[in-house]
C-alpha cells in the first residue's frame, strides 16, 4: 500500500512539472493584425484645430507612418505614447513642418490647421511655426542673457514696436512660464548657466512669447530630475488654459498625469486615442492593454 501511495505522489509530481515545463503560448502584440488607417477609441472631435487625414510619412522608400487620421481639439493636452521608434515623434513634427528639414523625408495626406492646409505649397512656414511652437527634449537655450532669449521671436516677427512692449513680452512670457520670481533680477545673465529645469522653462517661455496657438512638446522632461519634472507638469496644466498643447512622452505616469486625451502608437500605427482615464484602466485595443502592463515597450 505504502509503494503505491508513494508511486501515484510520484507520477502527480512528475505530471505537475510537465505541466510547468510545457511551452506557454505568448501571443504577442507584434504579430496582432492592424488594420491600416482604423484605430479604436475617439480620434475625432468637434471643431478641431487640427483635422489630420490619412497621414504617411516617408524616410526615402520607408513608411514611417502609415495612414493616421487624428483629430486636436481646441485647448486640449493629448499625449502620444508608445515604444520607442513607433512614430510618435516623426507624427508630431509634421505638425510645424519641421520634418521639412531632413531631405529624405517626405509628407502624404491631409493636414489642416483651423482648416487652412499646412503643406500648401505657398504656406509661410515661418509664420505656421510662430504659430504653432516646439519645445524640445533637451533645453536649448541661445548663448545669450536669459532677457535676449525670450526677446528673440517678438524682434524678429515684429511684434513688438518700443522697448517697453518687449519688456512686457519678455515679464508676461516668464510669468506664463513660472520663471519670472527666480530670475527677474538677473536678466542680462547668461542662459546657459541655469539649471536643467529652469533652461526647459525658458525654452517653454521663449516658444510662448510670439503668442502661439499650439505648443509642441516632444518629450520635454526626459533630461530632467523629478522636481524639475512636477514644475514642468504643472506649467502644462496652466498652459492648457490658453494653447493646444501635444506632448511626447515615454512616461506613461506623465501622460496620465497632464494630458486629457492620450494617443498610444506602435510600429507606425495610430491604435487607440481615448479619454486618458480610459487608456489606462480600460483600453479598447489589446494591444494598448499590453503596452501599458509592461508585457512589451
Amino acid at each position: 500500500m505504502n509503494t503505491m501511495n508513494t508511486t501515484a505522489t510520484r507520477d502527480v509530481a512528475v505530471e505537475e512539472q510537465e505541466q510547468k515545463t510545457q511551452p506557454v503560448e505568448d501571443p504577442r502584440p507584434e504579430q496582432a493584425e492592424l488594420e491600416e488607417g482604423k484605430t479604436v477609441g475617439v480620434p475625432y472631435v468637434d471643431d478641431p484645430k487640427f483635422r489630420l487625414r490619412d497621414v504617411e510619412v516617408f524616410y526615402g522608400e520607408s513608411r514611417a507612418i502609415k495612414k493616421i487620421s487624428l483629430d486636436i481639439a481646441k485647448n486640449e493636452v493629448i499625449a502620444f505614447i508608445g515604444p520607442s521608434g513607433c512614430g510618435k515623434s516623426t507624427f508630431l513634427r509634421c505638425l510645424n513642418r519641421m520634418n521639412d528639414s531632413i531631405d529624405i523625408c517626405s509628407v502624404k495626406g491631409s493636414l489642416e490647421l483651423d482648416g487652412d492646409d499646412i503643406y500648401n505649397s505657398k504656406r509661410d512656414v515661418v509664420e505656421l511655426r510662430a504659430r504653432v511652437g516646439m519645445v524640445f527634449q533637451k533645453p536649448n537655450p541661445f548663448p545669450k542673457s536669459i532677457y535676449d532669449n525670450v526677446a528673440y521671436g517678438p524682434r524678429i516677427h515684429g511684434l513688438a514696436n518700443r522697448k517697453s512692449d518687449l519688456d512686457e513680452i519678455v515679464e508676461n512670457s516668464l510669468r506664463k512660464a513660472g520663471l519670472w520670481d527666480e530670475v527677474k533680477d538677473r536678466l542680462d545673465a547668461t542662459a546657459t548657466g541655469m539649471s536643467g529645469g529652469q533652461q526647459q522653462r525658458l525654452c517653454i517661455a521663449r516658444a510662448i512669447a510670439v503668442s502661439p496657438e499650439v505648443v509642441l512638446m516632444d518629450e520635454p522632461c526626459s533630461a530632467l530630475d523629478p522636481i524639475a519634472t512636477a514644475k514642468v507638469e504643472e506649467l502644462i496644466a496652466e498652459l492648457s488654459e490658453s494653447y493646444t498643447i501635444v506632448i511626447v512622452t515615454h512616461s506613461m505616469q506623465q501622460a496620465a498625469r497632464v494630458s486629457h486625451r492620450t494617443a498610444y502608437f506602435h510600429l507606425g500605427h495610430l491604435v487607440e486615442v481615448n479619454d486618458t482615464n480610459k487608456v489606462f484602466t480600460s483600453p479598447e485595443h489589446e494591444m494598448t492593454e499590453s503596452y501599458i502592463t509592461g508585457r512589451f515597450g
